[in-house]
């Protein structure tokens, strides 16, 4: 008897949903990797080069089901969580939000009007920085790779790899290397 209830026990387990992060106060996922900066891209991305990171901006929106998608499958896994954790300062931004960003050019505009300039259309869109960014230049031009869309734990580990081992200055194209990542599992 005991043996069938740890079966059943263990079998409940696996069939319930990963542990999903808290909702925030804005109905955005929050993780513990996150970062609640004043949103002035220059001061996040000199902090992000502090600590030997790079910096990662996330824009979600609340309700959204490939953002929460991330939260439950993608973001929980071990290997990932620890990929952004160790190499990643995130700044999340809400697509609808009207918190005020700064952007590298010194432009301010809140989270929405934001979202419009940088052209994020899609939730959830990860945008990724290079180490440093010219004080002329706006975010969707010095991002080094954006990922918009909600993607299996493969191509995000693997994009978040590519990235962080500067493939994008190695005129290896992502696709490629993600190829080469998947015939290797």
């Amino acid at each position: 008897m005991r043996h069938f209830l740890t079966t059943a026990f263990t079998l409940l387990a696996l069939a319930l949903p990963a542990a999903a992060a808290e909702l925030g106060d804005d109905g955005l996922h929050k993780e513990p990797w996150m970062r609640d900066t004043f949103r002035d891209m220059r001061e996040d991305l000199a902090e992000a080069n502090a600590e030997g990171k790079r910096l990662l901006v996330i824009w979600e929106q609340r309700g959204c089901i490939y953002c929460k998608k991330m939260h439950e499958e993608v973001f929980p896994d071990p290997e990932i969580s620890q990929l952004i954790t160790d190499n990643y300062f995130v700044v999340q931004m809400n697509l609808f939000g009207d918190v005020e960003v700064t952007d590298f050019d010194g432009d301010q505009r809140p989270e929405k009007d934001m979202a419009m300039k940088w052209g994020v259309m899609f939730t959830p869109t990860m945008m990724f920085f290079p180490e440093e960014v010219g004080a002329d230049m706006t975010a969707p031009k010095a991002a080094v790779a954006q990922m918009p869309g909600a993607f299996g734990k493969g191509t995000t580990k693997a994009l978040l790899t590519w990235v962080k081992d500067h493939g994008y200055n190695s005129g290896e194209n992502f696709q490629k290397f993600l190829a080469s990542q998947m015939a290797t599992q």
